[in-house]
């Protein structure tokens, strides 16, 4: 009988990120800033195949300046997909935009082109100021950017990535975060690598992230005395989380290939199960699985997404319906939304299952057995 929770997807720290943390203790580089931050930076710019990156406190920092450094405020509105964490679409509110809402397919679970396209196409008709997209890399799946790259481009749109989840996914052989003018990355606890709490901005633009840095440190100016010409916010990360990056850092691979072998696991016991159908991988991208998504037909499987979940959830075992999409979120009732149906489908039935890269295989196997367990209950 379990005595310990199992939890979704916990922070996996080991005797390298301990080492790192110390050695920033060590040091007295306490405050936010230091050798570690710089070369956090320096290391994630490699591994995402950026020219520049900036720390910062958390993801959402990241896209709240993306959105500034391009001009975005009241009047002007962004493209976000329905289905993904709220933080997407917040970021468009902090600057006073207006978020729409796409539907995504269920050949990615990600934003669907066809509709983008559909959606700027009718804005422009409409003279609906549509000033960027931020596409989101879901549960570790990019997006397909060999055709929302050129959609943007067509219509003049500047794409911002919020590739929060997907650190370590391709697309077309091209690592996540590096197709957007700016990508953005979260080092939260629950990430595949994280810093406690944290994020990262990338860009091959050295002046859109210069900018960022100057706005992201309270936008000082370069004075003997606090000198202020412009709005700053106070979002750097610190050189301690940042040093517990690195540590993590270094076996983001080794991280990323648990997470797909829990995934090839979970398929081989249950894909064959009629009713039960998993997020599928995109076949032009390579997905990390940050999280094992799959939706359950309650007619065809003999019990609900919601059963299933109560059935773990008794047994203290953590799992989660998948993001409800924004255009159901009350926040947000008032936005428009091309499509939803698709979102509001895979919301209704989709559970994400344990899926941590220190999940031990015989925890997997209890889940496993814990499903099928509540299918004949």
């Amino acid at each position: 009988m379990r005595t310990t929770r199992l939890y979704l997807s916990p922070p996996d720290a080991g005797p390298r990120d301990r080492e790192l943390l110390l050695d920033a203790f060590d040091s007295n580089w306490l405050a936010p800033l230091g050798p570690h931050v710089d070369a956090f930076e320096k290391e994630v710019a490699a591994v995402v195949g950026v020219d520049h990156c900036l720390a910062l406190a958390s993801g959402t920092a990241g896209l709240h300046l993306s959105l500034i450094l391009h001009g975005v405020g009241p009047g002007d509105q962004v493209l976000v997909p329905t289905l993904t964490f709220a933080a997407t679409a917040n970021a468009v509110r902090y600057v006073g935009a207006e978020p729409v809402f796409v539907d995504c397919t269920l050949g990615t679970w990600t934003i669907d082109p066809d509709l983008l396209d559909e959606e700027l196409t009718t804005a422009r008709r409409s003279n609906r100021r549509v000033k960027a997209v931020i596409t989101v890399d879901l549960y570790g799946q990019c997006c397909d950017y060999g055709r929302i790259v050129e959609i943007c481009k067509r219509h003049d749109v500047v794409l911002i990535e919020d590739a929060a989840e997907a650190l370590g996914a391709t697309c077309n052989g091209k690592p996540a975060g590096s197709y957007g003018a700016m990508g953005v990355f979260s080092f939260n606890g629950n990430k595949i690598v994280t810093t406690s709490g944290g994020g990262m901005l990338v860009s091959h633009d050295a002046r859109l992230i210069e900018r960022a840095r100057h706005l992201a440190t309270q936008a000082r100016e370069p004075a003997p005395h606090y000198e202020h010409r412009d709005i700053g916010y106070n979002y750097r990360l610190s050189n301690l989380l940042a040093a517990v990056g690195r540590g993590q850092l270094e076996s983001l691979a080794q991280r990323v290939e648990r997470r797909r072998f829990h995934n090839r696991k979970y398929r081989e016991r249950l894909e064959s199960l009629d009713g039960l159908t998993f997020m599928p991988e995109a076949p032009y991208g390579r997905c990390t699985f940050w999280l094992t998504c799959l939706t359950i037909d309650r007619k065809r499987f003999g019990t609900d997404r919601e059963s299933v979940r109560r059935h773990l959830d008794a047994r203290l075992i953590e799992a989660r319906p998948v993001w409800k999409p924004m255009h159901l979120q009350p926040v947000f009732s008032s936005c428009r939304c091309a499509g939803g149906a698709v979102a509001q489908s895979l919301f209704d039935s989709g559970l994400c299952l344990p899926s941590g890269s220190n999940m031990t295989d015989a925890e997997r196997d209890e889940v496993i057995e814990l499903v099928l367990e509540a299918r004949s209950s």
